[in-house]
C-alpha cells in the first residue's frame, strides 16, 4: 500500500510541473511578456530606428568607395545597386520591368532608377504623383588635404536618401490612393539628361502625371528664424499653400534668391514642367549661407545633421500623403483656375 500511495504522489508531481513547462515553450514561440513592447515602440525610439537606417544609407552612397557617383562610372553602377536592393527590401515594386530607365549620351550608359508604389483606390491609382532627387555627382576634383573625390552627400545622396525612405514608408502604410513613382536619376550634373529622358519617356507613354516633386541638398537645415524648406518656381502653382495645409504646419515657403539662382530651371523638376505643363517644382533647404561645400571634396557625411534629415522626411510625409488622397487635384498651376 505504501509503494502504491509513493507511486500515486509521485504521478501527480509530475502532473503538476508539466503546466509549467508548457508555458515556457509558449513564452519562446512568441507568446512571451517580452514581445509586448516590441507592438508599442515609443515615437522616439522610431524616430532613432528612421535616423539609423538614414545614416547608413547616407554612409554608404557618399562613401570613397563610389568615388563620387559620377555617370557612367562603376560608383554610380554601385550606387544603383544599392538603391535597387533597398526598393526590393522594402517591396518597392520597379515601374518599367527592371528599375531601370536608360539612356545614352554619346558613348556613355545612364539609367536612372524608378520604383513604384501603387494607389489603393480603383479610380484614383491611374494618377501619378513623381518624387525624384539626382543620385549621381561630379566624380574627383582638385585635391584638398590629399582627398580628391567629390562624394556629394549633400548634393544630393541627402534628397536621394529622403526618397528611398519615403518609398519604404508608402510601400508599408499603403495609405496613397494616387500611384507615386520614386525616381532617381542619374546625370543631371550633365545637364538634367536622366530627368529629361524620363520625362519624354513617360509623356510618349501618357502617364497621367498630378504633380513632381524634386527634392535638393535636404541635408542641412536652414536658420532658426527661416520656414523649414522652399520651393522652387514659388509663384507657379498652389504647391506651397496645399503642402503647408496638408502638413498643418508651414514646412515650405518662399525663397527671395530662388529667382536669381535660376533654381527653378537647374533641377529634375524642370523636364517635368517642361512636357507636362503640371505642377513640377524642387523642394530643398539649401540657401546658399548654411553650407559652404557645394561641388566640393568636402561635401561629406560628417557636415551633415541627421536630426534635421529625420525631421524633414517625417515632416513631408503628411504633405505627401495629402497630395496622393485628395478626391480632386488640389494643387494647380496658378493659371489653372
Amino acid at each position: 500500500m505504501y509503494k502504491t500511495l509513493l507511486l500515486v504522489l509521485t504521478v501527480l508531481l509530475t502532473t503538476c510541473v508539466k503546466p509549467k513547462s508548457n508555458q515556457s515553450s509558449n513564452n519562446d514561440s512568441g507568446a512571451s511578456e517580452t514581445s509586448v513592447p516590441s507592438q508599442n515602440i515609443s515615437s522616439k525610439e522610431k524616430e532613432i530606428t528612421l535616423e539609423e537606417s538614414i545614416k547608413s544609407s547616407m554612409e554608404y552612397l557618399a562613401s570613397d568607395e563610389l568615388e563620387g557617383r559620377s555617370t557612367g562610372t562603376n560608383g554610380i553602377e554601385k550606387a544603383a545597386i544599392f538603391i535597387e536592393a533597398f526598393f526590393k527590401k522594402n517591396d518597392v515594386k520597379p515601374y518599367f520591368t527592371t528599375y531601370r530607365d536608360s539612356f545614352k549620351i554619346k558613348k556613355i550608359v545612364g539609367y536612372n532608377v524608378v520604383g513604384l508604389v501603387e494607389g489603393n483606390d480603383p479610380k484614383l491609382k491611374d494618377e501619378y504623383v513623381i518624387l525624384g532627387a539626382h543620385y549621381d555627382h561630379i566624380e574627383f576634383q582638385k585635391a584638398i588635404n590629399g582627398d580628391s573625390i567629390a562624394n556629394g552627400a549633400n548634393d544630393d545622396a541627402s534628397g536621394t536618401v529622403a526618397v528611398m525612405e519615403w518609398a519604404k514608408h508608402f510601400a508599408k502604410s499603403k495609405s496613397n490612393k494616387r500611384s507615386i513613382l520614386f525616381t532617381l536619376y542619374a546625370a543631371e550634373e550633365m545637364g538634367l539628361k536622366g530627368s529629361q529622358n524620363l520625362a519624354k519617356r513617360l509623356k510618349k507613354e501618357k502617364l497621367n502625371l498630378y504633380t513632381m516633386i524634386n527634392f535638393e541638398m535636404i541635408g542641412v537645415p536652414r536658420a532658426k528664424d527661416q520656414i523649414m524648406a522652399y520651393v522652387t518656381g514659388y509663384e507657379k502653382s498652389n504647391i506651397s499653400e496645399m503642402f503647408n495645409e496638408y502638413a498643418g504646419s508651414e514646412i515650405v515657403g518662399f525663397f527671395s534668391d530662388a529667382k536669381a539662382y535660376s533654381l527653378f530651371m537647374r533641377s529634375d523638376n524642370y523636364p517635368f514642367y517642361q512636357q507636362f505643363g503640371i505642377p513640377a517644382h524642387a523642394i530643398s533647404t539649401f540657401d546658399f549661407t548654411n553650407f559652404d561645400y557645394y561641388h566640393h571634396v568636402d561635401d561629406e557625411v560628417d557636415k551633415l545633421d541627421y536630426t534635421h534629415m529625420t525631421n524633414f522626411i517625417n515632416s513631408m510625409i503628411p504633405a505627401i500623403e495629402g497630395m496622393t488622397i485628395s478626391e480632386s487635384k488640389e494643387i494647380k498651376m496658378n493659371n489653372d483656375k
